[in-house]
């Protein structure tokens, strides 16, 4: 199944979630890919870093093909988590990619390697700490707001992150590929001069609004069959 979201950016599943009534999960704004213009979608695969490298290659053992290392390091901004090591064997390993709730380092090597690593930024210096383990250190993993586990798809690209239940992925991926096909017809009619507000007829939106102040804009979208917010 992630290999059929590999087309679709992250603000269509973004938007299929609010339209699906399914809670969004998102990581929050920064994150970004070490090599500008790269995506990722799969199998988040979690860990939880304490310090030590251990951990990671504990997750590697279990890795299927495809697999993406979901790495809560909390979000720290004083170590870097994860260099060229690390991601030269999760490559080994079949994983897709890293994304890290905290920072990476060896830049220069990660870009060369070619493997998908979302971070919070760079650092140079790598962990001088040793936390105690939790048990749940292979079964989960925070980001942020989110707690993830082998039961979710990642994706991320360009705009951020998202995660998803993979049992709603078939209906996640319906409704983001019709939300494409009608922003796409719609800008292609907003390029031969109809624009957005005829499209929608957003004139009519704001009379019935006037008279129904409770009257959204989604609520006339849906109406009209337009996509902009969801």
């Amino acid at each position: 199944m992630p290999g059929a979201f590999a087309d679709l950016p992250t603000p269509l599943v973004a938007d299929a979630c609010v339209r699906c009534g399914v809670p969004l999960r998102a990581a929050h704004s920064g994150i970004r890919a070490v090599v500008v213009g790269q995506q990722i979608a799969g199998r988040v695969l979690p860990v939880r870093h304490y310090g030590s490298v251990d951990v990671f290659l504990e997750a590697f053992g279990r890795a299927e093909a495809g697999d993406v290392l979901v790495i809560d390091n909390g979000g720290r901004l004083d170590e870097a988590c994860v260099g060229d090591l690390a991601v030269l064997e999760a490559r080994a390993a079949g994983v897709a990619g890293l994304v890290v709730w905290g920072l990476h380092r060896d830049t220069p090597e990660l870009a060369a390697i070619g493997l998908p690593v979302f971070s919070y930024g760079s650092y140079p210096a790598g962990p001088v700490r040793l936390d105690e383990r939790e048990p749940v250190a292979l079964a989960s993993a925070r980001f942020g707001a989110c707690l993830v586990t082998g039961d979710d798809i990642v994706f991320g690209d360009g705009d951020g992150v998202v995660f998803i239940a993979a049992g709603q992925a078939g209906e996640i991926l319906a409704t983001a590929r019709q939300i494409a096909r009608t922003e796409r017809d719609q800008a292609r009619k907003i390029q031969a001069g109809e624009t957005l507000r005829q499209q929608t007829a957003f004139s009519d939106f704001l009379a019935r609004r006037a008279a129904d102040p409770s009257y959204t804009f989604r609520q006339h979208l849906r109406r009209t069959g337009g996509a902009i917010e969801e």
